[in-house]
């Protein structure tokens, strides 16, 4: 199963002067964060003209609404911008209900609170191993590096992975999102390519030698039985491929971005080391204020108004998550780092509904495990050179070199 061409070619194509905004204007977090608060303030529905043409929502009542309503707002057509709406559909994301739901009950079922708490100590060790060269060298680039690390060893404990795949894993998904940022459909192509030859070596294996439904997402997918019949392999493959790289995106960036705010922080990072019973909040508060996506999207069913502006079925609505969990209307003071915030756990950093990251309690774990070894061994956390930021469809920092002093 060969990835068809990589994302919409033409970013520019359709951009329009009269549009309400350019995604790709802004050059930092912070100036897209701006930009989204005048949006929230003076245009909720806004219009671009960038990767074919697409609605953003950017207000948190909306956002929560349309995510909330799987009826109006599908996914079978567009679930995210930019791609390319000849591109493939791989289930659960790029399914509506009843089709989604088989994969996502397969999935749901191997990340239940006891399996993952039993996966806690082999994170942590990991955690300690590819935190430990950039401790050894005085610091290095803790998004690119740390950040993408452990992730890939994250995906290979849950998906039950021969451990060696994990490094190859690592540089295969980080080769995939850049070339999707920059639209190099050929190494697009190529690294999807390497995703699902994996993915078609785990179905291969567990139909060979099963595990415990419970325990491992490629046996429980091939244990569903929708109305008495076997999902098909082929989208099986497919919702494998998806796994290997969907928990590959996110925690480079956030990651990146909390290390950011705690070089510009000193007094919070000492305080979360005195008090590390504050990290579980403070991590909630760091997914709002830096949640890593602003692209994720629906197409509506029919036509609807919002705010006075007509969305038609086929038009791609952005979900802004980034904006909503700044919006003031529901947390007060919004770009403020608050651990006493009443609603801190509100944020829609995982989305919301059918579609809401499956894999939240997996990623609250490994994110808390990266931050309690980074500030346990680290005496300190210091920015030591430029930024690089993310472009559609996702917003923080992508590339962030640190100097660490060791504990």
């Amino acid at each position: 199963m060969t990835e068809l061409p990589g994302p919409d070619p033409h970013p520019d194509a359709g951009l329009d002067p009269g549009d309400d905004f350019d995604p790709d204007e802004a050059g930092s977090p912070e100036e897209s964060l701006e930009a989204y608060a005048r949006l929230r303030a003076s245009c909720p529905v806004a219009r671009s003209g960038r990767y074919g043409g697409f609605w953003a929502l950017t207000r948190y009542a909306d956002v929560a609404a349309a995510a909330g309503d799987p009826v109006t707002f599908i996914s079978s057509v567009r679930a995210v911008v930019p791609s390319d709406p000849r591109g493939l559909r791989r289930p659960p994301l790029n399914y509506d209900a009843p089709a989604h739901t088989p994969y996502r009950r397969a999935l749901d079922r191997t990340l239940q609170r006891a399996r993952v708490a039993r996966l806690e100590p082999r994170l942590r060790e990991h955690a300690a191993r590819e935190l430990t060269p950039l401790l050894e060298r005085g610091g290095g680039d803790v998004a690119q590096e740390f950040g993408a690390q452990f992730p890939a060893w994250v995906t290979t404990e849950w998906l039950n992975l021969d451990p060696e795949l994990a490094p190859e894993l690592a540089v295969t998904a980080a080769r995939w999102v850049r070339a999707w940022r920059s639209l190099d459909r050929d190494v697009v192509n190529e690294t999807s390519e390497r995703m699902y030859a994996m993915a078609r070596d785990l179905v291969r294996d567990r139909r060979l030698r099963p595990r415990p439904v419970e325990e491992d997402p490629a046996s429980s997918l091939l244990a569903e039985r929708p109305e008495g019949r076997p999902l098909e392999e082929e989208h099986i493959v497919g919702a494998l491929r998806q796994c290997l790289v969907v928990g590959m995106v996110a925690p480079p960036i956030l990651l990146g971005s909390i290390c950011v705010h705690l070089s510009r922080h000193q007094e919070l990072q000492a305080e979360l080391r005195a008090r590390p019973e504050l990290l579980p909040a403070a991590l909630e508060e760091f997914l709002r204020l830096y949640t890593p996506y602003r692209g994720f999207a629906r197409t509506v069913s029919g036509e609807i108004e919002l705010h006075g502006r007509l969305v038609r079925p086929g038009e791609p609505v952005t979900l802004v998550y980034a904006s909503a969990n700044r919006d003031a209307a529901v947390f007060p003071d919004p770009d403020t780092f608050d651990l006493g915030r009443p609603n801190i756990a509100a944020h829609l950093a995982f989305g919301r509904g059918r579609h809401a990251c499956a894999g939240m309690p997996l990623a609250r774990l490994s994110m808390r495990i990266a931050l309690e070894e980074l500030l346990r061994r680290a005496s300190a956390i210091e920015v030591s050179g430029p930024i690089e930021s993310a472009r559609m469809p996702e917003i923080g920092a992508v590339s962030v070199p640190v100097r660490l002093r060791p504990a």
